[in-house]
């Protein structure tokens, strides 16, 4: 009797609670005395036909413990007596909190009636799958079919479906004329703006959204200063990326350490802001970088964001083991990125950069064309950067034709002056030529008359009357001054194009010419001659002080020339004596120098080794004889010619008979002794 008492308390406590967590209150409880009255009168076999009702509160309980997988595990296990119109919201949930949402959304489009709570669940199973224009479908429908008080949440997560696509799909939200009465509002309405690249207008929201949050958590009292900056840790650190878009770097840097240092309990801010200071930091401070990457591989992150968020994550992770050299590592990471992604072109471009970096330039250029030839949807980036490898290694002509090969850009103003310059570089005008008249039969049948297509004409003919095509140049030039026959230099450089062609041509077209009449403006010559531009500056005569009229010039006003005076000459100058030919030349190298006679004496006898006289070393110099063979030359010195005798210009002396130059006499040794 006492377990019985027992079953019957937790009986009617799980129905409580089901009274408290369901609707129909009514219905519980008319349940629960329905089995306590079946249990006082012994029909206990009666009394287990509604087990199912005591499943449905071991559920409810589970969940409200956080206990989804046991929840699940329940669920599952009784399957026959458990329907989904009786149990599928429950069983929907426990898979959507865990993660499982494929098959939460498999679970919902099974049940056949939609209810409010349903839908709410519906709506957010559509957005953690990305399917945003659904979402946004299904909380309009709550949002105009739904009065209570959850209108506001309804509202913040529509206008959180709203920043997603202006932010991952690139598209313009629609204006739904939401308020900004809360914080959250005013974020997401601030990411709207981020989307659409509205830097400074996302950032005044933002402010905005501070403010709010702040003025909000001040009511409740309880509430810290270091609560408040953890609620507020979201809105900082896309205040720092915007920051990070208009290149205030340094800002941005600053206020993404200080989110990090809060450390904050969501797994997906702390990634993001961790990922975004690895981009500031791109191949500089590598090691905190490292250490910033730990923080993007948490438990839980890939269910906290978007996939475009962690491919980023991924990309970036790639990029910092091919700065720090990590090649294995670099490979590794983009072959998995590959594998989910296959058609997309960073991978791939990482993987070019790693070979180009290890000088294999060939492999790099063959993955490109690969690449290019499996996903030619996006085969556009990838082509520029062969051009780009090709134009490295000097093959102008390979990179013309890739880019040629490109139909997104093949017409572009940019690419066409592109291909030109590398032609004309290449010294191939006809290539040049041709991607001119490529270019104008486009805009002639897309857009004629157009401002680019006229433009491109103009261009053409320059370019063909630069190159000596006159010929060519002929037709562009009629087909501008058709188009505007006021223009007068159009038909001067068509009368002279045709003037080397068609000399009666160039003769009609000269009619239409304006006559010299028309053709002379009011010019002011001297104010066009003392212009800042002119080549030629008529320069003024300078006005003399106290001069009013220029004085007629006179035969004494004529000025003289100046005679050249003449040279002083020497006081001893003898005009009939000759003068010396070596005059010009320095004292000491004249022939009748004899040096100085101060100290100069005989030869004597023990100034040489060993009493040797200098006139006894001289006879027995075996270099100054006439038979010694001349020694090889020097480094520097003319190959395969001897030592020289040549004397320099100024020593060359006139040959004077007697006239010989004694060698100059040696010094003393210092601290030297002669004789024994």
């Amino acid at each position: 009797m006492i377990y019985i008492l027992l079953i019957l308390y937790f009986l009617i406590l799980s129905f409580s609670l089901l009274a408290v967590l369901y609707e129909n209150k009514d219905d519980v409880t008319a349940l629960c005395c329905k089995i306590v009255c079946l249990i006082q009168n012994g029909g206990f076999k009666e009394a287990l036909n509604d087990d199912v009702t005591a499943l449905c509160c071991k559920i409810v309980c589970l969940i409200q413990n956080g206990g989804f997988k046991e929840a699940l595990n329940v669920i599952n296990t009784h399957t026959k007596s458990l329907t989904s119109d009786m149990i599928g919201f429950e069983k929907a949930y426990c898979e959507y909190r865990l993660n499982r949402v494929e098959h939460a959304l498999k679970t919902i489009q099974g049940i056949p009636e939609q209810t409010d709570k349903l839908k709410e669940l519906y709506a957010q199973v559509l957005y953690r799958l990305e399917r945003y224009d659904e979402c946004l479908a299904v909380y309009k429908d709550l949002i105009r079919n739904s009065q209570d008080d959850y209108e506001e949440e309804r509202k913040t997560n529509l206008s959180a479906v709203l920043a997603a696509q202006s932010t991952w799909e690139n598209t313009s939200p629609e204006d739904l004329g939401l308020p900004e009465s809360s914080y959250e509002l005013c974020y997401n309405a601030a990411c709207c703006l981020i989307g659409q690249g509205q830097l400074s207008q996302a950032m005044q929201k933002l402010q905005k959204a501070e403010e709010l949050c702040r003025k909000s958590l001040a009511e409740d009292s309880d509430v810290t200063e270091e609560d408040v900056e953890a609620e507020l840790a979201i809105i900082h650190s896309q205040m720092a990326y915007v920051m990070q878009l208009q290149g205030r770097t340094e800002d941005a840097l600053q206020l993404y350490n200080q989110v990090i240092k809060l450390k904050p309990s969501d797994v997906g801010l702390l990634a993001v802001t961790a990922n975004n200071i690895i981009t500031i930091n791109k191949d500089q401070n590598v090691f905190d970088s490292k250490k910033k990457v730990k923080l993007t591989s948490a438990e839980g992150v890939e269910h906290k964001l978007a996939k475009k968020q962690l491919q980023a994550i991924e990309i970036n992770k790639a990029l910092l083991a091919m700065y720090t050299n990590q090649a294995d590592q670099c490979k590794k990471l983009l072959a998995s990125q590959q594998a989910q992604s296959p058609g997309h072109p960073r991978p791939v471009l990482i993987q070019v950069a790693q070979l180009c970096r290890e000088k294999q330039h060939n492999k790099a250029i063959e993955l490109l064309q690969r690449f290019s030839d499996q996903h030619p949807v996006s085969a556009s980036g990838i082509k520029l950067t062969m051009a780009q490898l090709y134009l490295t290694q000097g093959h102008v002509t390979k990179a013309c034709d890739i880019l040629k090969s490109i139909e997104e850009f093949k017409y572009k103003p940019g690419m066409i002056s592109a291909l030109v310059t590398m032609y004309t570089n290449e010294e191939d005008i006809d290539s040049a030529i041709d991607v001119f008249t490529q270019a104008i039969q486009h805009y002639q049948s897309e857009q004629p008359g157009s401002a680019i297509h006229l433009s491109l004409v103009r261009e053409a003919a320059n370019y063909k009357l630069k190159y000596g095509r006159k010929k060519e140049a002929t037709s562009d030039l009629e087909q501008l001054w058709k188009q505007n026959t006021n223009d007068v230099h159009t038909l001067a450089q068509l009368i002279s194009a045709y003037s080397l062609v068609d000399q009666d041509k160039a003769k009609a077209l000269s009619k239409h010419l304006p006559s010299p009449d028309t053709m002379s403006f009011n010019v002011d010559v001297d104010e066009l001659e003392n212009s800042h531009g002119a080549t030629y500056v008529r320069k003024k005569a300078a006005k003399v002080v106290g001069e009013s009229q220029p004085k007629e010039q006179g035969p004494q006003d004529v000025k003289k020339k100046k005679k050249k005076k003449k040279g002083k000459l020497p006081k001893n100058y003898d005009p009939k004596s000759t003068p010396d030919p070596e005059r010009w030349l320095p004292i000491r190298e004249r022939s009748y120098y004899r040096g100085k006679k101060k100290g100069k004496k005989k030869e004597q006898v023990g100034r040489g080794t060993q009493g040797a006289t200098s006139g006894g070393s001289a006879e027995l110099d075996a270099s100054k004889s006439a038979s010694s063979p001349p020694t090889s030359p020097q480094p520097g010195s003319g190959a395969g010619t001897a030592t020289s005798n040549a004397v320099p210009p100024r020593q060359q002396k006139p040959a004077v008979a007697g006239a010989t130059r004694k060698k100059a006499p040696q010094k003393k040794k210092k601290g030297g002794k002669g004789g024994w």
